[in-house]
């Protein structure tokens, strides 16, 4: 039997920025074999036509039995897993394709919220005693981000897979940028960080053990 399949998604740069680390840090880890199951990353668009369909396609595509989806939040100093997606698209900035819908639901029919179905906190446990900064939120925004997120538990519904939203901090590259200046996170540590979420979050307890943390990583 093949290891399960885990999709891990990442955004193309948006509002000015040249690099998302979401998607550095998913593409770093596309292929690994993380605590048995394969992991599949997927650049979805920062577009709130064009994300949906494309995390539709690669949950077709790939079948897995767990996702995480990625994220930017500039400004925020540790990984943040998310709790809930509210249905609600308020943009602060246009997407990539211009546009800037406010006030307006992720799914007309669909409910209020839904929370993760990850090990939320364990997978926050686990981050803090490798010692990476770590904590759970209460907010994925109304970008494109809460707009997958939402999107990603709607589709998933009722089906008992694991799947979440978890924001990364900006990358050190990034946050000179920023006015005022933005806390920041190396790409490798954020690396290390997703690796030990995964594991976490294919444990059927909700724990993770040390030797799963490096499983996988690619070897010269």
């Amino acid at each position: 039997m093949g290891a399960m399949n885990i999709l891990l998604t990442g955004f193309e740069p948006f509002g000015g920025d040249s690099v998302n680390p979401s998607w550095e840090v998913a593409r770093a880890l596309h292929g690994e074999v993380v605590a048995g199951g394969r992991v599949h990353a997927c650049c979805l668009p920062t577009t709130f036509d064009g994300a949906p369909a494309a995390l539709r396609e690669a949950l077709a595509r790939h079948e897995p039995g767990v996702v995480i989806a990625l994220g930017l939040a500039s400004g925020r100093a540790e990984v943040s897993i998310e709790r809930v997606a509210v249905n609600l698209i308020d943009a602060r900035i246009p997407d990539n394709a211009g546009h800037r819908p406010q006030d307006v639901p992720v799914r007309s029919d669909g409910p209020a919220a839904y929370f993760s179905t990850l090990p939320i906190k364990a997978m926050r446990d686990a981050l803090r005693a490798a010692g990476h900064p770590a904590g759970l939120s209460l907010s994925a925004g109304a970008f494109v981000c809460n707009q997958v997120f939402y999107e990603l538990q709607h589709q998933l519904a009722g089906q008992g897979r694991r799947s979440g939203f978890i924001h990364v901090p900006a990358l050190p590259q990034q946050a000179p940028l920023a006015q005022p200046v933005v806390p920041s996170m190396g790409l490798a540590a954020q690396v290390e960080a997703i690796r030990l979420a995964i594991a976490t979050a294919l444990q059927p307890d909700g724990t993770a053990h040390a030797s799963l943390r490096d499983e996988g990583a690619p070897t010269a």
